[in-house]
């Protein structure tokens, strides 16, 4: 989840109808779940999440009567569609009160909007203004979104009610406590889309955040002295998912785990964290994009797209490779490894573009690369999603050097586009490129293999019939969201059942799941800092409740016919 204040907005749809159904009973064979979300292509979205936002709750209507909660951001209010406003929360601590609305999409999607003018009515993305500086009052917002979470969760809405509450990183991760300390017992999902961010904020701001000072300890809510909005989310919620099997795996170590490695090893030792893979929109797919220029042809097509591509970013006609780089041009992503390894890709005849924004320094140093390579690298300092289709489209092969991934999309969009992916070996990159089949992978993170890779690219740039199968195997994945979403809607299940099947032994205990969990956790010793990892007295909350194992340890690839 980037901070970036770049944004895409797209118009909300119309009025709600107003019809619901009656609140369920429990999980059944159509659960209504509530995807709690701080970004959404169908709003305001930063980043991957927003995509994902948009495109997974539609994926998950034919199992599940799937909404969406979100914040009301400036764009929203501006639409000019019919909100209909169907619930009033009142504010607690220093998090003011707030009305919920409801829009109806045209497909038919509800979208919840919480509207709270003095936190989400002003320019900039979700996170950060528009120069990029992160908004201060970010705790106090993205709790209002959590505790609307919780509260529509308990209370419901229009006859509606979530069988299962499924949050998406730090900024909603705080409902899962919110409904803990309050008794409620509703299954709660809380996904990692990208550990490294966890909303950390100053223990003084307890009462405001109307956090309970009861949890403020290891096992609950604090993280090295701080309150750490991620960490409740992993401790209170029932399961805990990441955007692919590798990236789950690689959490749970201390070189990825970010300090919470111990929480999650635990996690995954009970069968309580899943790996399940991100898709991509069915629009990516350059015989039905409605954006190109040009006719798909399949012998031509590539072609045409790479020269228009030139000539937009002001390079010269050229009959050798085209690489590209589409990310956030930040640490993470590789654009150090990048910059270094243009040199090389220059000298032997490739050409280079470059898009996206991020770190002023790497900024600067992008745009300096194509002043000093003139008519052979070119470089936009921003973000447009039509541009950067167009560029997937045109590329010959792009340059995915991340340090870490937690799944990624840029690699199967430029599959999809017939762009073979030159990518570091880890997470959702080592899960969606076959090595040498439909990309590049190498496995130290080094410009020695970074560039050793590269070679092997411009070797299948001239050998034109192993590049075209490359390029049809590539394109024939299958990235979409139909085995996720079944995953997810299976999970959904499997919660719920556990769920009802904890019922009779709660009824006789003394203490709910809700409390017992911490309160089993909080005689743990604490032995330096490895005492930081949740405690393993989780036994006795384990009597409890037993959830089922995770809904999907591997997701298989399904081929298209080609």
């Amino acid at each position: 989840m980037p901070n970036s204040a770049a944004a895409t907005i797209i118009p909300l749809g119309r009025r709600a109808d107003g019809t619901q159904r009656a609140a369920a009973t429990g999980v059944g064979a159509r659960p209504n779940a509530l995807f709690v979300t701080p970004e959404s292509g169908d709003v305001l979205q930063a980043g991957g999440l927003g995509e994902v936002s948009a495109a997974l709750p539609r994926a998950l209507r034919p199992a599940c009567d799937a909404r969406v909660l979100v914040p009301a951001y400036r764009p929203a209010l501006r639409a000019g569609a019919a909100i209909d406003i169907v619930a009033h929360l009142p504010g607690v601590g220093a998090i003011p009160p707030c009305s919920i609305g409801a829009v109806s999409l045209p497909d038919g999607l509800v979208v919840y909007l919480v509207l709270c003018s003095e936190l989400y009515d002003r320019d900039g993305s979700p996170y950060a203004d528009a120069a990029g500086a992160e908004f201060g009052d970010n705790a106090i917002r993205f709790a209002r979104l959590s505790l609307a979470a919780a509260e529509l969760t308990m209370r419901g809405v229009g006859g509606w009610r979530p069988d299962i509450l499924h949050l998406n990183d730090w900024p909603t991760a705080l409902a899962a406590g919110y409904l803990r300390w309050r008794g409620d017992k509703t299954p709660t999902v809380v996904t990692i889309h990208n550990l490294a961010h966890q909303g950390q904020f100053d223990a003084h701001r307890l009462a405001e955040l109307a956090i309970p000072a009861s949890a403020f300890h290891v096992d609950g809510v604090e993280f090295y002295g701080r309150i750490s909005f991620l960490k409740t989310g992993l401790v209170y919620a029932d399961h805990v998912t990441t955007v692919c099997a590798t990236y789950a795996e690689e959490i749970a170590r201390p070189e990825f785990g970010c300090g919470l490695n111990g929480v999650l090893a635990e996690r995954a030792s009970e069968g309580q964290l899943t790996g399940i893979r991100n898709g991509v929109d069915p629009s990516w797919d350059p015989r039905a994009d409605q954006n190109c220029p040009y006719r798909f042809d399949a012998r031509r097509w590539k072609e045409r797209y790479a020269d228009y591509v030139r000539g937009a970013f002001g390079l010269d006609l050229s009959s050798g490779p085209l690489f590209a780089f589409v990310a956030r041009l930040v640490h993470q992503k590789g654009v150090d490894l990048v910059l270094e390894a243009s040199e090389t890709i220059v000298a032997r005849g490739g050409q280079i573009v470059i898009v996206g924004r991020g770190e002023p320094e790497a900024e600067r140093a992008a745009a300096e690369l194509a002043r000093r390579h003139r008519r052979v690298v070119g470089a936009h300092i921003g973000f447009d999603p039509d541009e950067a289709r167009a560029v997937f489209a045109g590329a010959d092969f792009v340059l995915l050097p991340s340090r870490y991934e937690p799944c990624g999309l840029s690699q199967m969009y430029a599959q999809r586009f017939g762009a073979l992916p030159i990518a570091h070996r880890t997470g959702g990159l080592a899960e969606t490129i076959d090595e040498g089949r439909t990309g590049f992978l190498f496995g130290r993170l080094d410009i020695a293999a970074f560039a050793s890779a590269i070679d092997d690219a411009f070797a299948v740039y001239k050998a034109p019939v192993e590049l075209q199968a490359m390029r049809r195997a590539a394109m024939a994945k299958d990235f979409g969201w139909a085995e996720s979403a079944a995953a997810y809607a299976a999970l959904y299940r499997k919660l719920g059942e556990a769920r009802r099947g904890a019922a009779a032994p709660e009824a006789a205990a003394p203490t709910s799941i809700a409390s017992a969990r911490p309160a089993a956790r909080r005689a743990a010793p604490r032995a330096g800092e490895e005492a930081r990892a949740v405690a393993a007295a989780r036994a006795d909350a384990r009597a409890l409740q037993r959830l089922a194992a995770a809904a999907a340890a591997s997701l298989g690839e399904r081929k298209l016919a080609k």
